[in-house]
């Protein structure tokens, strides 16, 4: 059973094997899409099977979707490019696999791409994120302004964030500029990672490693939510919760202790 090492943020090389075969997948899905589908030829050529490279597949898919009136699409998609680094480009590959993986809507890796507007919004905030740590914090501010207004999520970019992540459906997610998130973590809609409104510096929750959270969950607070523990849909979690247990209620409790072996972030099972 692995056990929590830290933060193994993105930012660092996420503990997770080699997943770069993704993007020959995607191609070969993206040409078999085509070949069904004339009318997305077009926009499967210019974001996938005619591009250079995976970075930039990622800088135009984004870029594409995040599109403003204020910023050109060739500028925005230059900004991405050249944010764009190994590490990050291996928490987006296992972020693809953890989608695939526990999502039973996403039958491709294509499909979560192209069309899974949680996984656009968390990599859109992995590009705010390094432009804030690079100094550069009025452009990662309106990036994650703009990916907020545009996909749905509000991820502060300052937040940390791991690999082999799952918003799930994305909308209504809330994550403070505190919050850490480690690797291999399950996030359902309306999920609140906010403060109590009483506190300033680090204010927000930690969410350790194969965590799920179910839909609408907040957690107020910097407060601990131990490896391998599940909190159940509509909870409100006040106080720190321990490894390898699910919490449920308002105010969330102690509800049972799972086995050694479970994970909850990939079983996704909501039963409490």
């Amino acid at each position: 059973m692995p056990k929590s090492t830290g933060l193994g943020l993105a930012e660092q090389q996420p503990q997770s094997p080699d997943n770069a075969f993704v993007w020959a997948v995607i191609r070969a899905e993206a040409l078999e899409l085509a070949a069904r589908e004339p009318i997305l030829q077009h926009l499967l050529a210019t974001q996938i099977t005619a591009t250079s490279g995976n970075r930039e597949i990622i800088a135009r898919v984004l870029a594409a979707r995040l599109a403003a009136t204020q910023v050109k699409t060739g500028d925005l998609f230059d900004l991405i490019l050249s944010t764009l680094n190994d590490d990050i480009m291996r928490a987006i590959e296992a972020d693809l696999v953890a989608v695939r993986q526990r999502d039973p809507a996403c039958t491709t890796f294509l499909h979560a791409l192209l069309n899974l507007k949680g996984f656009h919004a968390l990599q859109t905030h992995r590009i705010a994120h390094a432009l804030w740590n690079a100094g550069r914090t009025e452009i990662a501010t309106w990036l994650a302004n703009l990916a907020s207004l545009v996909f749905g999520p509000d991820i502060h970019p300052a937040a940390r964030i791991g690999a082999s992540i799952m918003l799930d459906h994305g909308s209504g997610i809330v994550i403070g500029e505190t919050a850490v998130i480690e690797d291999e973590v399950s996030i359902l809609q309306n999920v609140t990672l906010g403060g109590t409104g009483k506190e300033t510096g680090d204010r927000h929750p930690k969410i350790r490693h194969g965590v799920m959270i179910g839909a609408g969950a907040k957690i107020l607070g910097n407060i601990e939510i131990g490896a391998f523990s599940k909190i159940a849909a509509g909870s409100v979690v006040l106080k720190p919760v321990p490894e390898h247990c699910t919490v449920a209620g308002v105010p969330a409790t102690l509800v049972r202790v799972h086995r050694a072996d479970e994970i909850p972030a990939e079983t996704m099972d909501q039963n409490i």
